[in-house]
């Protein structure tokens, strides 16, 4: 009999999902049919700017080892919108999602796989065994790392086949617009829009159908130019700059060029584009937050408003809101600490969670905020952020009247009408919203919309007219502001995710973080890791609440608090140590891992003592998937 330690092996759960497989043909995927490939789970919804992030990240890697390397995408819906298949189907487009999709409306696959948060990746091996589980972003030089150790072990055990995986493009119809996200009225009464899924700025005449020029290339990429050379990649927010301001930097429109992770100036004469902030990287935890405006890295910019006398940013991928100096050529942070959730208060402390449209009050007074994550619609007035409609991470639906108990979905846009109220696109409600400031009160003006992203005021005379962004219809459609509001069924809703069972008093809250191969901890300038622990509501902890740079810790519980959400963040810095050829790397780079979870608990007799939460975790038995444990010797 063999001493050997034997470990255990998880044998990978089946992919299961009620929605069906989208990017194969028509055909269903089993594990069993990608049995000597190695397969890349990416859980993933479509409403999470971390999980787009991760697509990109993935984009390389897919071509890199694209004979031996599956991935499969498995959605698994946050928003009640995210479970409609035809929902899903426009975000594989919309986003360029080149590999299989697993439409999984019910999450049974996120429960088999033991998934806490979005985005998770799970790397399965040639012999169908989970190897490692890792969630957030910044995971990709692990995962290249991973599969080359993978493809090197499984070519010498003859387990590795080559070829083909069950990846099938769908041809998308050919529109003038595709997923349009902001639109701008330009001083000639012409109409800007952001072109996402063309990947340029196409400008419209007043009626916002007949096309009268384009300003790029339709390409996705990050290159300057003539209005034919230039290149975005999934543009959003658009901001006309004050005349004076546009004459002295020479160009008169700020661009949200959100995959860029940059902001970008247009001269209205010319068409002509360059690149004003960012340097085309995406920002990182460490990194600096300011400084010359294109020497600082951004983070998915997703609208962009002159308020204050700058250009302020909704940085929907760092939960903040910075602010661009046009003529000093300079940024900074304006408001938020990167933490995502629902927290008002002073500038530097708020917290915001995916912001995604700006408007400005009539009076230049107020910064009214679509905070999309938290189906919030905010304000920053005088150096204080406050709520204004929204409950938490959690909590969304449609519901009127007082703004106290009044519910979005996801919203993306929000507009200040003549009258100094709100117009609120409600994304996923597919409605556009009103909120009057006076009587603090919501009602619902037009449904049937299919997600609204922005709306822009463009007549004031007979009645108020707008013209919204349909972005999943590619098309802007003008409205009138109608007199009387509309009777709506309310709606609400709580993320289906299960609450985690967790006994009262004393539990232990571990992070597992395993250094990905060929990588060390990088302490160089202190710790190399940090945890932030706080819960909501505030009460709920009594203990372990605040920052530390331990990924273990021990919380403590009000036992008279029934259910609340923990809020965790982790991050961990590593750095190349060995290279391909297994030498020390005379020059390693260094990676940032790091992810936000919100774990909605319940407090039970008897319910567990510890709760693990897996950043990078190599081992598989970290997983836990639901079934299918087998021993190895």
């Amino acid at each position: 009999m063999s001493s050997t330690p034997r470990r255990v092996r998880v044998r990978a759960p089946e992919l299961v999902g009620s929605g069906g497989w989208i990017n194969t043909g028509g055909k269903d995927v089993t594990l069993s049919d990608l049995r000597g490939k190695c397969v890349l789970l990416d859980f993933w919804t479509f409403c999470c700017v971390n999980c787009l992030h991760v697509l990109d990240e993935l984009r390389e890697l897919e071509e890199k080892y694209r004979d031996v390397l599956v991935v499969v995408g498995v959605h698994s819906p946050k928003f009640a919108h995210e479970t409609d298949h035809q929902a899903v189907l426009a975000a594989v487009e919309r986003y360029e999602v080149h590999h299989a999709v697993l439409d999984d409306p019910d999450m049974a696959t996120w429960r088999q796989y033991a998934v806490r948060a979005w985005p998770t990746l799970v790397v399965i091996d040639p012999e169908g065994y989970v190897v490692a589980q890792l969630a957030g972003e910044g995971h990709g030089h692990a995962v290249d790392a991973l599969v080359a150790e993978l493809v090197a072990e499984h070519e010498r055990k003859r387990t590795l086949h080559r070829g083909d995986g069950p990846y099938v493009p769908a041809e998308p119809p050919r529109t003038d617009l595709r997923f349009p996200g902001k639109a701008l009225r330009l001083p000639s009464g012409t109409l800007l829009a952001a072109d996402s899924g063309h990947h340029s700025l196409v400008e419209l005449a007043d009626d916002g159908v007949t096309v009268l020029r384009r300003i790029g290339g339709g390409q996705r990429g990050l290159v300057d130019g003539g209005p034919r050379h230039a290149s975005f990649a999934e543009p959003q927010g658009l901001a006309l700059l004050p005349a004076e301001v546009a004459a002295h930097v020479g160009y008169d429109v700020v661009v949200a060029d959100t995959a860029n992770h940059a902001l970008r100036g247009v001269s209205l004469a010319t068409g002509t584009v360059r690149t004003v902030a960012g340097t085309g990287r995406q920002w990182w935890q460490g990194a600096a937050t300011s400084g010359g405006s294109r020497d600082v890295d951004l983070s998915s910019p997703w609208d962009v408003a002159w308020f204050g006398g700058r250009v302020v940013v909704a940085m929907a991928g760092v939960h903040q809101l910075w602010e661009f100096d046009p003529v000093g050529e300079a940024v900074d942070v304006l408001a938020g600490t990167t933490n995502e959730g629902l927290e008002d208060g002073p500038v530097d402390t708020a917290w915001f969670a995916q912001p995604s449209g700006l408007a400005v009050s009539p009076d230049g007074h107020t910064l009214w905020i679509a905070d999309a994550e938290t189906s919030a619609l905010r304000e920053l007035t005088d150096g204080q952020v406050t709520t204004a409609v929204g409950e938490g991470l959690f909590d969304f639906g449609l519901r009127d009247g007082d703004a106290g108990q009044a519910l979005f979905q996801h919203p993306l846009g929000v507009t200040t009408l003549p009258d100094g109220s709100v117009a609120v696109c409600d994304t996923y409600n597919g409605a556009l919203r009103r909120f009057d400031p006076a009587t603090r009160t919501v009602t619902t003006l037009v449904a049937d919309l299919r997600e609204p992203s922005d709306a822009v005021v463009v007549a004031d005379d007979d009645g108020v007219y707008v013209m919204v962004v349909e972005s999943a219809a590619h098309r802007l459609t003008r409205v009138r502001m109608p007199d009387e509001a509309l009777a709506m069924p309310e709606q609400a809703h709580r993320t289906g995710r299960p609450p985690v069972e967790i006994g009262p008093g004393r539990v232990r809250l571990s992070v597992v973080f395993d250094v990905p191969p060929g990588q060390r901890l990088d302490d160089r300038y202190g710790p190399a890791t940090r945890l932030l622990v706080e819960a909501a509501p505030p009460g709920m902890l009594l203990v372990g609440e605040g920052p530390g740079t331990d990924l273990a810790r021990i919380l403590m519980l009000d036992e008279s608090v029934a259910e609340g959400v923990l809020h965790v963040s982790a991050m961990a810095a590593s750095c190349d140590a060995l290279g391909a050829d297994g030498k020390p790397v005379e020059y390693p780079a260094c990676h940032v891992h790091q992810q936000d979870w919100g774990v909605p608990v319940r407090v039970v007799e008897g319910g567990a003592d510890e709760l693990t939460l897996v950043l990078a975790g190599i081992d598989a038995s970290a997983a836990e998937p639901g079934d299918g444990r087998e021993p190895e010797a």
